[in-house]
């Protein structure tokens, strides 16, 4: 059974039916199976239905949904011989960011991600994708690994954002946000972000500063929350979906505003109704900007990238 969220009751109320009636018909009471062909349909078309007109809202919270596929799903799908490399060299491991060396379809590439973890052993370690500074210093030296060893970079973001707390603070959050933009934004070979959850605020820029971000059909990425941004606004979570709607952060949105570059569709319900599906189309577009982007120099792709941060918002300016 799927964790369903609270818009997806109706949905899940028909599946329960079903759910009982293929027990009933495994258990030779009866011969039901036109009626639990009935009932799928009518799910399959609710489902449908529900998600052709999701609000910003619905989408934050399918962006979070804990059965999505992380990090660690991508790379065990998409990358083979993956070589972890850990630590900033200068305080310490952070487990919130990880990243290594491997093989993508038969390109060696640098890959460097969040993880949120999917139990709560696992979300604890990896402090729920939220990144102290550290954890940027070390995405800084890898991305400067990979731009010395000629190695494309793939970044996979899934993060409510950097780790606020006051020893982060105090150990130069911002600082190494800012320094992980740069290092990015000075690299000579290609890179591309993928937003697979969550890209939330510093934490998600930090690790998005791309030649071609692409975002899930239903992800989201945005300077703050939609719960922070209602508590700094009304002074209360309560206004979190009004919040969503105005922060513009679907990437359909994103798409119109020319934040991001592309957008893969996800299975119908939802990337965590079809993990293996997802991957494969992500890897699919992530190999086809590769290859173009390969053919570029390197003084190219450099100025494309800083070319691209540069121009958002001029849209409507004279």
């Amino acid at each position: 059974m799927h964790n369903f969220l609270d818009f997806e009751k109706p949905i899940a109320e028909l599946e329960g039916k079903i759910e009982e009636l293929r027990h009933l018909s495994d258990s030779g009471d009866m011969n039901i199976a036109e009626e639990v062909t009935k009932l799928q349909g009518k799910a399959d078309r609710l489902l449908r239905q529900t998600y052709a007109r999701l609000t910003a809202w619905q989408k934050s919270q399918v962006a979070r949904h804990p059965d999505r596929p992380h990090f660690r799903h991508y790379i065990e799908q998409l990358v083979d011989d993956f070589t972890p490399l850990a630590g900033d060299r200068a305080f310490a491991e952070d487990a919130a960011i990880v990243g290594g060396i491997g093989r993508f379809r038969g390109y060696s590439v640098m890959v460097i991600g969040q993880e949120k973890g999917s139990d709560t052993h696992a979300r604890v370690k990896h402090n729920f994708g939220m990144a102290r500074p550290e954890g940027y210093r070390k995405a800084q030296r890898l991305m400067e690994m990979a731009d010395r060893f000629g190695l494309p970079l793939i970044t996979l973001v899934d993060t409510a954002g950097a780790y606020p707390g006051i020893g982060a603070e105090e150990r130069g959050q911002s600082q190494a946000i800012a320094r992980s933009i740069e290092v990015s934004l000075g690299m000579k070979v290609p890179v591309i972000s993928v937003i697979i959850g969550e890209g939330g605020s510093g934490g998600a820029i930090a690790l998005a500063s791309a030649n071609s971000v692409i975002m899930l059909e239903h992800s989201i990425y945005s300077v703050i929350s939609p719960e922070g941004c209602a508590s700094i606004l009304w002074r209360s979570g309560d206004q979190a979906k009004e919040a969503a709607e105005a922060l513009k952060l679907t990437a359909q949105d994103l798409k119109k505003l020319g934040v991001i570059d592309e957008v893969v569709a996800e299975p119908l319900g939802g990337a965590h109704r079809g993990a293996d599906t997802t991957i494969t189309a992500v890897g699919d577009v992530v190999e086809r900007l590769l290859v173009e982007m390969r053919r570029k120099d390197g003084t190219v792709l450099k100025q494309q990238r800083r070319d691209k941060f540069l121009g958002m918002g001029q849209k409507g300016l004279s």
